[in-house]
């Protein structure tokens, strides 16, 4: 009796097949030749910018109606993925256009849409995103930055730290109290120009990793935006910003799975050629397990953040799927730094040297289990969506 073959699940889609093969063409061409230096120099990358702007990958996940590609975050993922193999700088761009549009996207107005996500999808403006403060971090209802009604306009006083990519902005969407009293229920999100009067960008940071986009201090003295710069209703932001942070848990984690890729891919190549004891080292068990070890957690890493992203796709990005996106995120980055330094014993002592690509990867890996939620209070998240508290 003849069976109807069922799709694998998450089985690609021609366009989502095609996606991939364009992006690992790129990245292999233009990406990989770039990765070391860019992190060496501590610069932007301009020319991937560049190079991502001219191929449509900035807005690949944007609706076609803003001038996006259409693909979803699904596409996003994808394409993310297959340039962190090479460089997690790199894809940062995009990254950057989905969480600074994700507040403005989910609740701004319709003249804000327009303007701000059409700007980010064709490349035409840059822009960045800023909650964390120096003592307000996963602690989002403690953040001090003020914004206060002023006739016709919005002044904002305060500090954001961590803020990334801000010296490259055209706008960073900044979250603010405007009721100080209410915690999480009285934060409001504001578009600010990087023009903008009494805003200034501080320090910058020296990271360990993630070297090629920078991380600054914001500075905001009497930085006052007009009234229709507010995103949203007021006080209500925390619970949209919320929502947009399951929408990026899967993009996150498919800069995590992307990396742990490359290292896969570099050990493998590279026990394939070294010897040890009269064989390629690829012929001892002992290193044979830890490239299976690495293939098992990729994989699996591969199928939450698909699962996630589907889920974005599909609308269903509330409270309900939490334990979703937090796993996509936190299995991937956990697995991403394991399989980082893994791929380090694999080469031995030429892994710990700067010849080859593994200890760039190991002090980029180390940057995902912490940004936009580390790795415990993902846990936290996803108890608390077990347990319905």
């Amino acid at each position: 009796m003849s069976q109807t073959k069922a799709p694998l699940p998450f089985d690609l889609t021609e366009p989502q097949k095609m996606l991939r093969k364009m992006v690992r063409e790129l990245a292999e061409r233009y990406v990989a030749p770039r990765a070391a230096e860019i992190d060496e120099r501590d610069e932007y990358p301009e020319d991937i910018y560049k190079l991502l702007k001219g191929h449509g990958l900035l807005g690949i996940f944007f609706p076609e109606e803003y001038g996006g590609g259409g693909m979803g975050f699904f596409g996003g993922c994808i394409a993310i993925e297959e340039i962190a193999r090479f460089c997690s700088n790199s894809p940062l761009p995009i990254v950057l256009n989905m969480l600074s549009s994700r507040v403005i996207d989910l609740s701004g107005s319709p003249e804000q849409k327009k303007h701000y996500i059409t700007g980010l999808a064709k490349g035409d403006l840059r822009g960045s995103y800023a909650l964390t403060e120096p003592h307000a971090g996963s602690d989002a209802g403690n953040i001090r930055t003020r914004a206060d009604l002023e006739g016709e306009e919005w002044v904002i006083n305060g500090q954001k730290a961590y803020c990334t990519g801000p010296d490259k902005a055209d706008f960073i969407t900044v979250a603010a109290k405007t009721d100080p009293s209410a915690g999480t229920r009285g934060i409001t999100y504001f578009i600010v120009p990087t023009d903008t009067p009494g805003f200034s960008i501080g320090r910058h940071e020296r990271k360990m990793g993630m070297r090629g986009v920078s991380t600054c201090e914001l500075n905001f003295e009497n930085a006052a935006v007009p009234k229709e710069n507010q995103i949203g209703v007021l006080n209500k932001g925390f619970k949209t910003a919320m929502i947009g942070f399951n929408q990026m848990r899967p993009a996150i984690g498919s800069r995590a799975v992307g990396l742990a890729q490359g290292c896969l891919d570099y050990s493998l190549d590279y026990a394939k050629e070294r010897e040890a004891f009269g064989v390629p080292i690829s012929q001892h068990q002992a290193v044979q397990f830890m490239l299976a070890d690495m293939f098992l957690d990729i994989e699996a890493a591969r199928l939450l953040v698909y699962r996630a992203a589907a889920l974005v796709d599909a609308g269903k990005i509330g409270k309900e799927n939490a334990r979703y996106f937090s796993a996509a995120k936190t299995f991937a980055a956990d697995m991403a730094m394991k399989v980082a330094i893994d791929s380090i014993q694999v080469l031995g002592g030429a892994g710990y040297m700067k010849d080859h690509p593994l200890e760039r990867f190991m002090r980029d890996a180390k940057q995902i289990q912490i940004v936009e939620g580390t790795s415990q209070i993902q846990r936290i998240i996803i108890a608390r969506n077990l347990l319905d508290l």
